[in-house]
């Protein structure tokens, strides 16, 4: 009896049952990512050119080249990543940023520089929101100091972060909906909307799967791990955040996605605000 397939895919051979399950099943060896039988078609869409580059007739014959080449596995974690984001997404969190936690932060901390990581930075647009409203408030506390960490497991996506250059509907909306801030923050160039170098040396960006821990380790004072969560199964979800704690102060706080909350699960973490929580008592 012939093997099911799913779906056919033009100069590529089908994908079979048993070559998806199996690469669902790298997906989530390499990112903790759950995927279900449904994403054949965004699978096939993402590989497919792949391997037309690769000379390859077959989603099994490129399987074989990602078991084998530790080189091809990169590559593969950036095709089959989403990263979908946008500049001062859920306003919002971004109030309780700019006009809560800062000051309040400033008053707790005085001649501490704020640590904050943008631990699924995708494309780099949720950074660089953070910067231009640290930004905004340094102007008008000098002394005010600040460092952001950007991390994706995508280095396609950290590429583009660090280059800093933007089009379509990433610029229209946030020259719509913050019209200051974009005048001031972005240049216009013939390729499109870049930030400034103000924005950008306040930012590394580097490689990382939030399923290990982060090195070298450092403490932040607040985290943003945005519409993440949601593509993991619980005891994932609940390694993931149990690792942030190791890089958090006592007086942290963590930040999520609008679909996603930490109430089924068993942390530390306490439920603050809308999206926002704390350290429990206790907490090590």
């Amino acid at each position: 009896m012939m093997e099911k397939t799913i779906a056919q895919s033009g100069d590529v051979e089908e994908m079979t049952a048993a070559t998806l399950s199996s690469l669902i099943a790298l997906v989530h060896r390499h990112t903790g990512i759950a995927m279900g039988e449904r994403k054949s078609i965004l699978l096939q869409g993402r590989l497919r050119p792949r391997l037309r580059a690769l000379g390859l007739e077959s989603y099994q014959a490129y399987l074989a080249v990602v078991e084998r080449d530790p080189k091809e596995v990169q590559v593969f974690i950036n095709m089959v990543t989403t990263n979908d984001t946008a500049f001062f997404r859920t306003q919002h969190v971004w109030d309780y940023f700019a006009r809560s936690f800062l000051p309040a932060w400033v008053a707790a901390h005085p001649g501490r520089t704020l640590k904050l990581w943008s631990a699924a930075a995708a494309s780099g647009e949720e950074a660089y929101s953070m910067a231009m409203l640290c930004e905004q408030f340094q102007q008008a506390t000098p002394s005010f100091q600040y460092q952001i960490l950007a991390t994706d497991i995508s280095t396609t996506v950290l590429a583009t972060a660090a280059a800093g250059l933007y089009g379509g509907r990433s610029v229209e909306r946030i020259r719509a909906s913050h019209p200051v801030l974009f005048e001031k923050y972005f240049s216009i160039e013939p390729e499109g909307a870049r930030v400034v170098a103000t924005l950008k040396k306040q930012i590394r960006f580097a490689e990382h799967n939030l399923l290990t821990s982060l090195r070298p380790p450092e403490k932040f004072d607040l985290v943003f791990l945005r519409n993440v969560l949601i593509y993991f199964e619980p005891d994932n979800q609940k390694k993931v955040v149990d690792l942030l704690r190791q890089n958090m102060h006592d007086a942290s706080k963590l930040i999520l996605g609008e679909s996603e909350s930490l109430g089924r699960l068993q942390t530390c973490y306490v439920h603050e605000l809308p999206l926002v929580y704390g350290i429990g008592n206790g907490a090590t």
